[in-house]
């Protein structure tokens, strides 16, 4: 299956969130509510004038994708022209392999792509800011960035990676 097929047969993410009733969509649209990007950044996000074509791996359950869809989202809510498209892990390994980490498809995995599906770029699990510290691996930094990570304190890392590559 290409990545135009996937993003034909994807959700929306209030379809996404809707797929669980409780605990999970509650976190999801808490993370979505809470974010606040920088006025430079929402001043980034209202002037990309070209179609981006976002296809989403993730997993309702899963805490990246808890935090870092929901930043999509909000660029959504600030420009149309981003498009969302999200589908489940399971079923689709085989098409997101080529963006694996040590051979392990992770969850989220974000494939840009542009309005004639020609591919920018992807994100994978975190943004580089937290790939980063837990890289480093001394344990009370990585404790501490993962509570605030969990939290959506680092949302805005995510997006600085995203406009990166868009």
């Amino acid at each position: 299956m290409s990545g135009l097929e996937l993003f034909s047969a994807g959700m929306s993410f209030d379809e996404f969130v809707n797929t669980d009733t409780s605990t999970y969509r509650d976190k999801t649209l808490e993370v979505l509510n809470s974010i606040n990007f920088e006025e430079e950044y929402i001043e980034k996000i209202r002037t990309i004038d070209k179609i981006i074509n976002t296809l989403v791996c993730a997993e309702m359950w899963c805490p990246d994708c808890m935090i870092n869809v929901p930043v999509l989202e909000k660029m959504r809510e600030y420009n149309s022209n981003i498009k969302i498209s999200i589908v489940k892990k399971g079923g689709n390994e085989a098409f997101f392999s080529q963006y694996t980490q040590n051979g392990i498809v992770k969850i989220p995995t974000f494939v840009f792509y542009n309005e004639d599906f020609k591919e920018l770029g992807s994100f994978v699990e975190h943004p580089k800011k937290v790939t980063e510290i837990i890289s480093k691996g001394n344990q009370p930094n990585i404790i501490v960035t993962m509570r605030k990570y969990r939290k959506g304190e680092y949302a805005q890392e995510t997006l600085r990676d995203i406009l990166e590559i868009i």
